[in-house]
């Protein structure tokens, strides 16, 4: 699959543009079993996300880094991988790779592999090491840089990773383990690594006392999510190659590489992403999340209307549906917002489908209800069935008047005979697997049907995962995950933090439940996961606040959101948007909230309605909502007085609003929120004081007029 270029007359020139060139490893064996049953018969790498294979994202983030050669490291499916790619984009003469190799040796971790390419010779300078299942839209200009004239400076700085800065409770974080980073923030250096145990009562971190001493300034870090996309140089697999019996990347050559920094002399660094996306795909949680940010085009371009693959004709519709042509829609049927329908997929009369994502060719009955489902292509789900947070893979097949409750997974040409009830959490597969002998050979058995899981007619057996097969992963992370057991699960951005963590939670849904209306909690996050984006762009675009109202209210009545929730997505919007303008233009929060505010006073204005009443519950839900969303961002203090100031003086919020958010108790709910409003007590001191000297002086008025 190497495409050589035709060798120039000067090789030595040759080599030298060749050391320049820009090179990337991707692990697309990701060495574990959370995607198990699927992974039986595809590489995870070729699972489908928001119906575009995953290893098309991770050739999007290299391509956009400008790289030329293209190392692949595979482990199961080798075939089906070198397959997918010699008929793919990225294998013929437009494609900006100009060198695509696969291996296909039998590696068991990723030290293997990072043993085998030392071996190889065939990294000539700095090199990216990726997995197959990253999803990012983050530019890796900024941070080739940085790591570039580091190893100017110092030979010994050999690698940066990219991490992605969020919230200590991320949705996306390892339930059983999370990842704690000891940071010198003047040199982006990381010192220590360790992954503490969420489970164990015991939660310290054992720290070299001497990092201390050798520096003036340490960052703890855990709310840092790891991306795994790193920057390196040569000496990166040197290390691998003395370090014979490390096998994963992050567990045990990080920790022991930071360890050991007395006796290499070798340094790691840190470069952190806080306003693009950048995610793997790491397991179920991750996957059903990753979707639902890429529906909601967080993860921008990166969306089923950029129509990634060839032939794909993906068009977005009004609340996030993106339907591709020659879609069956019958008449009574319902498509719900933040739905994606393949090609050639029909749905019948009186069915429901939400928050989904359909492949092509898919045949969904009458009368049937689908919700927060992934169901691939050419599956047919039959009429009467009822079917919520399950992945039904290729051609699976569920029989009339079927019931499949949250958490199943339905692998490869599972069939299920009709008027079965699938219990939580089942997982389905036909696929043959491998077995160990007594003397430890390998083998292969097919799998049997179980009548007594998938009725009579029905084919397939229920899968259960060996003891310890999952335990040397990538990082020795979190478990698979079904979706069903996810109660943290929110629909906020895995690559934004959350404006406050309990609007954030989402639970699924019960068995009684009806998808035809979300309620509450979830039908707030849901617009406001719309809403956000599309205020951005509109703000990046420089649109009027006139234009921009007119979108919103074509938001507002295809969600049918309350205006609390279009007050929320407002301050979401222009909190982000300050930020984005103290960042890029660098102006102080003061310049930054007036230019803003100013601009879009008039979006603020038609959220608030209680100017003439006593109780300013509008007002003061507006201030809470600037408060919750400034705990998070940086300089969110100062920001928070000139937002006080700026909507004081507006005449969007009257002294009385002020007054009643002071002492408000949910103003005062923990340490954070009374951080980030410690110095606005200046002013509302001030306030006061303005206001008693009015009085004052009107009352003297009075006195003077009936003297």
């Amino acid at each position: 699959m190497s495409r050589k270029a035709p060798k120039k007359p000067n090789q030595k020139g040759q080599d030298e543009d060749r050391e320049n060139k820009l090179q990337a490893v991707v692990l697309a064996d990701s060495f574990e079993t959370r995607f198990s049953p699927f992974t039986l018969e595809r590489p995870r790498c070729l699972l489908p996300l928001a119906n575009t294979p995953l290893i098309e994202y991770t050739f999007e983030c290299l391509a956009n880094a400008g790289v030329e050669e293209v190392f692949i490291y595979c482990g199961a499916h080798t075939d089906q991988v070198k397959h997918y790619l010699s008929h793919s984009k990225w294998d013929i003469s437009s494609s900006p790779f100009s060198k695509l190799k696969i291996f296909d040796a039998e590696f068991k971790d990723v030290g293997d592999i990072m043993r085998d390419l030392d071996h190889a010779d065939l990294i000539t300078g700095d090199f990216l090491v990726v997995t197959g299942d990253v999803v990012s839209n983050f530019p890796l200009d900024i941070a080739l840089a940085k790591h570039r004239a580091r190893r100017l400076a110092d030979k010994n700085a050999i690698m940066t990773m990219v991490l992605r800065e969020a919230g200590t409770e991320h949705r996306t974080k390892a339930k059983d383990a999370s990842p704690v980073f000891v940071i010198d923030p003047t040199k982006d250096r990381c010192l220590h690594y360790e992954e503490m145990a969420s489970m164990s009562s015991n939660k310290t971190v054992n720290i070299d006392p001497d990092l201390f001493s050798r520096h003036s300034e340490l960052d703890i870090r855990q709310d840092l999510i790891d991306c795994y996309i790193d920057i390196c140089t040569p000496d990166v697999l040197a290390l691998w190659t003395d370090s014979f019996d490390y096998t994963t990347p992050r567990k045990q050559f990080l920790f022991g590489i930071l360890k050991d920094y007395d006796l290499n002399g070798k340094t790691i660094h840190i470069h952190i992403v806080k306003d693009h996306y950048a995610s793997r795909v790491r397991s179920l949680q991750a996957y059903d999340a990753v979707s639902k940010d890429i529906i909601s085009r967080w993860a921008y371009p990166l969306c089923p209307d950029s129509n990634l693959l060839q032939g794909h004709s993906y068009q977005l519709q009004r609340g996030n549906i993106y339907k591709e042509e020659n879609v069956v829609l019958a008449r009574s049927c319902v498509v719900k917002p933040r739905t994606v329908i393949g090609q050639n997929t029909s749905i019948g009369d009186g069915s429901v489908v939400g928050n989904s994502i359909l492949g092509r060719r898919c045949q969904i009955g009458k009368n049937v209800t689908v919700y927060g489902c992934y169901i691939w292509d050419d599956a047919v789900i039959g009429d009467g069935s009822d079917i919520r947070q399950t992945i039904v893979a290729n051609e699976a097949v569920v029989g009339k008047n079927c019931r499949v409750e949250p958490g199943c997974l339905l692998s490869f040409a599972v069939r299920l005979a009709d008027g079965l009830t699938l219990p939580k959490g089942t997982r389905l597969t036909r696929s043959k697997r491998r077995e160990k002998k007594v003397d430890g050979a390998p083998s292969w058995e097919y799998t049997h049907t179980e009548d007594s899981i998938v009725g009579k007619g029905g084919e397939g057996t229920r899968f259960t995962e060996e003891a310890g097969e999952d335990e040397d992963d990538v990082d020795g992370g979190a478990s698979s995950g079904l979706l069903y057991t996810l109660p943290n699960l929110s629909n906020a951005s895995i690559s934004t933090l959350n404006t406050d963590s309990a609007d954030e939670l989402i639970q699924p849904l019960s068995p009684g439940s009806v998808p035809t209306s979300v309620s509450g909690e979830d039908s707030e996050t849901d617009f406001r996961h719309d809403a956000v984006p599309s205020l951005f762009d509109s703000f990046q675009r420089g649109d009027t606040a006139d234009v921009i109202q007119l979108e919103l209210m074509g938001l507002r009545l295809s969600s049918d959101a309350s205006d609390h929730q279009v007050r929320h997505a407002i301050v979401a919007a222009l909190m982000k948007w300050i930020q984005h303008v103290m960042e890029n233009e660098s102006i102080g929060a003061g310049d930054a909230v007036t230019r803003v505010l100013r601009k879009y006073k008039t979006l603020v204005q038609r959220t608030i309605f209680d100017q003439d009443m006593a109780d300013k519950a509008d007002q003061v839900d507006l201030l809470l909502l600037i408060q919750q969303d400034l705990v998070h961002r940086d300089k969110g203090e100062s920001t928070l007085v000139f937002m006080a100031k700026e909507l004081y003086f507006l005449e969007l919020v009257e002294e009385e609003a002020y007054d009643q958010w002071w002492k408000d108790g949910r103003s005062q709910g923990d340490d954070g929120l009374m951080r980030v409003r410690s110095q606005t007590e200046q002013f509302i001191v001030w306030l006061a004081n303005a206001e008693e000297d009015s009085e004052s002086d009107s009352q003297n008025e009075e006195d003077s007029d009936e003297a």
